[in-house]
């Protein structure tokens, strides 16, 4: 969306440039309510994954007259994932960024061929391989139901949410945004 925003005002496209630039302010704004969610659930994924679950749900219960507010929805739910994880083991991890993931990929498999040893770098792929997966099921699914495949997002969100629970909770202290 930031290098479409970049074309968009270089083309002085003034409507796609407000659009554009309303979906990157959202995105930014869930990121921080997901930070805000995160620190007042006491860094727990719980209460976190089931805004995001809420989110979605309600982003699929919006009428199909209008998207926009749905869109946002969902991008707000986006937004808030990234403060569910932000390290693993000490190496940072984005769960949104596909291009965060393999740029770190690459830089490490750069590393490697120059000798370097340490092996950190590989665990990229795994968020990497989810985004993949993740968006293939998500356009089959948009595909098929339209923006009712939301509700899909929402109930494995919620799913996620209270599989939480099992996670002891010195490991949630360990991967939660501080």
């Amino acid at each position: 969306n930031t290098t479409r925003l970049a074309v968009a005002i270089s083309a002085g496209d003034l409507g796609l440039t407000a659009r554009l630039s309303l979906l990157v302010a959202t995105f930014i704004l869930g990121n921080a309510l997901g930070v805000v969610v995160s620190r007042l659930g006491k860094r727990r994924a719980l209460p976190l994954l089931l805004c995001v679950a809420a989110l979605l749900c309600a982003a699929a219960l919006w009428p199909l007259a209008d998207t926009l507010p749905a869109l946002l929805a969902a991008i707000v739910a986006m937004g808030m994932l990234n403060a569910a994880v932000e390290e693993v083991n000490g190496l940072p991890v984005g769960l949104t960024y596909v291009t965060g993931a393999l740029s770190r990929f690459g830089r490490g498999l750069g590393r490697w061929v120059l000798g370097e040893r340490r092996n950190g770098w590989r665990v990229q792929l795994i968020p990497w391989a989810g985004m993949f997966v993740g968006a293939v099921i998500g356009a089959l699914l948009e595909q098929q139901m339209g923006m009712r495949a939301l509700w899909v997002s929402g109930a494995l969100a919620g799913v996620l949410g209270l599989v939480s629970l099992k996670i002891p909770r010195r490991w949630q202290l360990s991967f939660m945004p501080r």
